[in-house]
């Protein structure tokens, strides 16, 4: 437990006069990528109207812009954010100023697909994407359904990449990977999660696995995004409010968790996304503290507070 305790609260309500600002994950904390979370929606309206301010923090592959545009859909309201930041925004700008006029292998999401992986490349300056590692400069992991070829959006070649997301089969993956490395292509990854809680409740899993692999093949890889400090310290010069007056709020010990502790900020674990199944718990409901030493002892990340769901 590195000497670390936390505190565990029955709803967030306990919570919302200790902080003045929040840096909100988005998937397992605010929806599921198909609906807001029980509760999520009425709590951001409650935390706005109480004066507190609200940014979000997300290893999404989209844009800012694009994530902004989204909420909506879930139940909340843009004009209760100060702002987003994304993992795509930030490698997609790292793409342009550092690979200008280069190629890229581009493993991405299927289409359709809203909002369209080409708005991606198009925070990526002048890139141009190919299917041929041996013509290829890099390799942007934005997805993992399919290696995308030229061509214009819904046109474009899309060479599935097999089972990786729903059993974690490299098959299709690997190949790709070895060819990269012989070439000792670098990877930008744009998106490092592990895994996400799928609408149904399944498990999905993520690029940040694909990226793990590539540098234990010995490849080099640049993730953006959760757990990397920076990210957390443009929320919080976007909030403009000392580190103590602030705290994280996410379900990934790997990603938030460990960011709001290297960064020093205060973090609050929620369990009902992407560990529930590991602690055994239905949703909104606290496991025991046991069940949650023996996580986080697991993971070699405590959180500050624990709170079952994201909600009053």
């Amino acid at each position: 437990m590195n000497g670390k305790k936390f505190t565990t609260h029955s709803s967030f309500s306990a919570l919302i006069d200790k902080y003045d600002g929040f840096i909100l994950d988005q998937f397992g904390v605010l929806h599921n990528g198909s609906h807001g979370l029980e509760g999520a929606p009425e709590l951001v309206a409650d935390l706005f109207a109480k004066g507190k301010k609200l940014i979000i923090l997300s290893n999404s592959s989209s844009s800012s812009e694009a994530t902004k545009a989204k909420l909506p859909k879930f139940g909340f309201n843009p004009d209760h954010f100060i702002g987003t930041v994304t993992s795509g925004e930030e490698a997609g700008h790292h793409i342009s100023k550092c690979f200008p006029g280069k190629r890229a292998l581009f493993l991405t999401w299927k289409t359709p697909k809203t909002p369209s992986p080409m708005k991606f490349i198009e925070l990526c300056g002048n890139l141009q994407v190919t299917e041929n590692s041996g013509e290829a400069d890099l390799v942007i992991l934005h997805g993992v359904d399919v290696l995308r070829g030229p061509g214009a959006d819904g046109e474009a070649k899309e060479q599935p990449l097999g089972s990786y997301y729903s059993d974690e089969s490299y098959e299709k993956i690997d190949p790709i990977l070895n060819a990269c490395l012989e070439r000792k292509l670098p990877m930008i990854c744009a998106n490092p999660d592990f895994i996400m809680v799928r609408p149904d409740g399944k498990i999905g899993n993520m690029p940040g696995k694909i990226a793990q692999r590539y540098e234990k093949m010995g490849g080099a890889c640049t993730s953006f995004g959760k757990p990397y400090v920076p990210h957390f310290e443009a929320c919080l010069r976007e909030l403009g409010l000392p580190k103590d007056r602030v705290a994280h709020v996410g379900d990934s010990l790997h990603h938030d968790v460990a960011g709001a502790n290297d960064t020093g900020i205060a973090s609050v674990f929620v369990t009902g996304g992407v560990h529930c199944k590991e602690l055994g718990s239905p949703l909104n409901v606290m496991p025991p503290d046991s069940a949650l030493e023996a996580l986080f002892e697991r993971h070699s990340q405590t959180p500050t507070h624990v709170v079952p769901m994201f909600r009053a």
